[in-house]
Protein backbone atom coordinates (compact mmCIF):
# COMPACT_ATOMS: atom_id res chain seq x y z
CA UNK A 1 0.00 0.00 0.00
CA UNK A 2 1.14 3.31 -0.40
CA UNK A 3 2.70 5.33 2.52
CA UNK A 4 3.73 9.14 2.66
CA UNK A 5 5.86 9.90 5.78
CA UNK A 6 6.62 13.49 6.11
CA UNK A 7 9.81 15.20 7.97
CA UNK A 8 11.10 17.94 8.77
CA UNK A 9 9.21 20.40 11.10
CA UNK A 10 9.63 21.84 14.33
CA UNK A 11 9.71 25.08 15.71
CA UNK A 12 11.38 27.91 14.81
CA UNK A 13 11.32 31.72 14.41
CA UNK A 14 9.97 34.10 12.28
CA UNK A 15 12.49 35.06 9.51
CA UNK A 16 14.08 31.18 9.18
CA UNK A 17 14.15 28.50 7.24
CA UNK A 18 12.65 24.75 7.38
CA UNK A 19 13.32 21.69 4.77
CA UNK A 20 10.86 19.35 5.04
CA UNK A 21 11.60 15.96 2.88
CA UNK A 22 8.57 13.66 2.35
CA UNK A 23 8.90 9.96 1.03
CA UNK A 24 6.49 7.74 -0.88
CA UNK A 25 6.68 3.87 -0.75
CA UNK A 26 4.74 1.25 -1.89
CA UNK A 27 4.21 3.37 -5.27
CA UNK A 28 2.97 0.49 -7.81
CA UNK A 29 1.62 3.05 -10.20
CA UNK A 30 3.22 6.12 -12.73
CA UNK A 31 3.45 9.39 -9.91
CA UNK A 32 1.74 12.46 -11.92
CA UNK A 33 2.86 15.14 -9.69
CA UNK A 34 4.23 15.38 -5.68
CA UNK A 35 2.91 18.23 -3.51
CA UNK A 36 2.64 20.19 -0.15
CA UNK A 37 -0.58 21.09 1.59
CA UNK A 38 -0.75 23.09 4.36
CA UNK A 39 -3.57 23.49 7.01
CA UNK A 40 -3.14 26.60 9.21
CA UNK A 41 -5.04 25.87 12.80
CA UNK A 42 -8.83 25.95 12.42
CA UNK A 43 -9.01 26.19 8.88
CA UNK A 44 -8.95 24.17 5.99
CA UNK A 45 -5.77 22.31 4.41
CA UNK A 46 -4.99 24.86 1.17
CA UNK A 47 -2.49 23.88 -2.05
CA UNK A 48 1.38 25.36 -1.33
CA UNK A 49 3.09 23.93 -4.42
CA UNK A 50 3.84 20.51 -6.66
CA UNK A 51 5.93 19.78 -8.89
CA UNK A 52 5.21 17.13 -12.38
CA UNK A 53 6.91 14.07 -11.86
CA UNK A 54 7.40 13.61 -15.62
CA UNK A 55 11.11 14.61 -17.18
CA UNK A 56 10.61 18.63 -17.95
CA UNK A 57 7.84 18.75 -15.80
CA UNK A 58 7.04 22.22 -14.15
CA UNK A 59 6.91 23.23 -10.32
CA UNK A 60 3.84 25.59 -9.18
CA UNK A 61 3.12 27.50 -6.29
CA UNK A 62 0.31 29.42 -4.49
CA UNK A 63 0.75 32.86 -4.35
CA UNK A 64 1.38 33.06 -0.57
CA UNK A 65 4.34 31.39 -1.26
CA UNK A 66 6.07 32.72 -4.37
CA UNK A 67 9.77 33.52 -4.10
CA UNK A 68 10.00 31.90 -0.60
CA UNK A 69 8.81 28.33 -1.06
CA UNK A 70 10.44 25.90 -2.91
CA UNK A 71 9.60 22.44 -4.08
CA UNK A 72 11.76 20.55 -5.82
CA UNK A 73 11.78 16.17 -6.38
CA UNK A 74 13.91 13.43 -6.33
CA UNK A 75 12.54 11.11 -8.45
CA UNK A 76 14.71 8.22 -8.23
CA UNK A 77 14.05 7.97 -4.55
CA UNK A 78 10.31 9.02 -4.76
CA UNK A 79 10.77 11.83 -3.05
CA UNK A 80 9.59 15.33 -2.66
CA UNK A 81 11.17 18.08 -1.06
CA UNK A 82 9.69 21.74 0.39
CA UNK A 83 12.22 24.36 1.46
CA UNK A 84 10.76 27.41 3.11
CA UNK A 85 12.36 30.60 3.75
CA UNK A 86 11.55 33.83 5.36
CA UNK A 87 9.08 31.97 7.47
CA UNK A 88 5.95 33.64 9.07
CA UNK A 89 3.91 33.35 12.08
CA UNK A 90 0.80 32.79 9.25
CA UNK A 91 3.06 29.88 7.95
CA UNK A 92 2.51 27.73 11.19
CA UNK A 93 0.18 24.62 10.83
CA UNK A 94 0.63 21.10 9.56
CA UNK A 95 2.11 20.61 6.26
CA UNK A 96 0.84 17.43 4.16
CA UNK A 97 2.39 15.65 1.13
CA UNK A 98 0.65 14.42 -1.20
CA UNK A 99 0.55 12.00 -4.53
CA UNK A 100 -1.43 12.03 -7.74
CA UNK A 101 -1.65 10.07 -10.08
CA UNK A 102 -3.97 11.91 -12.21
CA UNK A 103 -4.01 15.60 -13.33
CA UNK A 104 -3.50 17.07 -9.56
CA UNK A 105 -5.90 14.79 -7.90
CA UNK A 106 -4.33 14.13 -4.73
CA UNK A 107 -5.52 10.19 -3.58
CA UNK A 108 -2.98 9.58 -1.15
CA UNK A 109 -1.74 11.73 1.79
CA UNK A 110 1.01 11.67 4.39
CA UNK A 111 0.31 11.93 8.55
CA UNK A 112 1.78 15.85 8.49
CA UNK A 113 4.62 17.47 9.92
CA UNK A 114 3.92 20.70 12.32
CA UNK A 115 5.76 23.88 11.51
CA UNK A 116 5.31 26.29 14.48
CA UNK A 117 6.87 30.09 13.35
CA UNK A 118 7.26 32.32 16.09
CA UNK A 119 6.90 36.24 16.12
Amino acid sequence: QVQLVESGGGLVQAGDSLRLACVASGITFKIYAMGWFHQAPGKEREFVGATGWSAGSSTYYADSVKGRFTVSGDRAKNTVYLQMNNLKPEDTGVYYCAVSAYEDLYDYWGQGTQVTVSS
